[in-house]
């Protein structure tokens, strides 16, 4: 075990743990990032090959510096990991990489972060894990009985191996519109939804459903009541990709899968269809099995907070995870403010 004992160590090297560094700077607190990771850039280095964001660069960047021009309307994956690897650059964030996180401990009122490269301590820990370590699959009759190819979205890098296959995309939010968009073009596509997908106006973009989480949030502040159910952050967004695949008129669900066989799928209406692909765009649930020691979680992880503080464990803040950590704070630029607001409480914490 090292004797060095830090003042915050935070646990990811994404955009969250980037964003909380930014304000780190203003604090005189000896702390350190642990990232997983072989290189900067987060889960981005993973994403399929064509995803961007949902926003121009000026709304999509950290606090402090913004995003540089993208080429296309949104940034595309590469322009996304350069921009986080400049402004890690920037900031001259203290990273070690790659160190993974075992599992987190605390004693005496410090904390024991285990890794497979030895032993940290530290007075506070922030987890800023993220989600994309967790892919989530529904158990769905027979899927342990299909002889043909399963993958996750968080696998899936391109259409290019699905050239004239029979490929089912499983889930009604972005990356399964995304992926049925670009497969559909090169294979035979089924695509099953639990619920019939919603689609956000064409002119709604990530700027927008920004605007619509800075109210909420500002209104929560105030204590005030909010309805953003004018614009639900669940809906899928119409990005090129998108709008291209509706011209072509292959957005159509077929409905919830209703099992598998070992050839194929049993769609809504009892039919058998035989197929060679299921891709699964069914979400993740959070990255928090490292914090078993010290909080309990839900089936997908979720961990009880008062916004990113624990509510079980004193020393402890869990930021960018999405709603329960703050409106849109798994978004770039949505994250920020609850950064900020860690900070500041870390500040205190440390004091007293």
């Amino acid at each position: 075990m090292s004797e060095k004992i830090y003042d915050l160590i935070i646990i990811g090297g994404g955009q969250s743990a980037l964003a909380c560094g930014f304000f780190l700077r203003r604090k005189d607190l000896d702390y350190l990032i642990l990232d997983d990771q072989d290189s900067c850039g987060a889960s981005w280095n993973h994403a399929w090959k064509s995803l961007t964001l949902f926003s121009p660069p000026e709304h999509s960047s950290l606090p402090g510096w913004q995003m540089p021009e993208s080429e296309g309307e949104f940034p595309s994956r590469e322009e996304t990991i350069s921009y986080l690897c400049q402004y890690e650059d920037r900031y001259k964030f203290p990273i070690e990489r790659p160190v993974k996180v075992i599992s987190v401990e605390k004693e005496d009122g410090i904390f024991n972060i285990k890794t497979n490269t030895g032993d940290y301590t530290s007075k506070s820990v922030i987890s800023a894990t993220g989600t994309f370590q967790n892919p989530f699959i529904p158990e769905v009759k027979g899927r342990d009985k299909f002889e043909g190819e399963q993958l996750h979205s968080s696998d899936y890098l391109s259409p290019d191996k699905f050239k004239g296959q029979k490929v089912v995309i499983v889930g009604e939010g972005n990356s399964g519109a995304q992926i049925l968009a670009e497969v559909s073009k090169v294979a035979e596509t089924f695509w099953c939804t639990r619920n019939a997908p919603e689609y956000l106006p064409d002119d709604v973009d990530g700027r927008v459903l920004f605007d619509v989480a800075s109210a909420k949030y500002y209104a929560e502040k105030k204590g005030e009541k909010f309805d953003s159910s004018k614009f639900n952050l669940g809906n899928i967004v119409m990005v090129p990709s998108v709008k291209e695949a509706r011209e072509r008129d292959v957005l159509h669900s077929v409905g919830p899968l209703q099992s598998i066989t070992k050839e194929g799928v049993i769609l809504e209406d009892g039919t058998h269809q035989p197929v060679d692909v299921v891709i699964w765009c069914t979400g993740f649930g959070y990255s928090t099995g490292i914090l078993e020691n010290l909080v309990s979680t839900d089936n997908k992880g979720k961990v009880p907070t008062e916004t990113t503080k624990s509510k079980e464990t004193e020393g402890l803040w869990l930021v960018g995870y999405g709603g329960w950590t703050g409106f849109a704070s798994a978004t770039i630029i949505g994250v920020g403010r609850y950064a900020k607001q860690t900070i500041d409480e870390v500040g205190e914490f440390l004091k007293n």
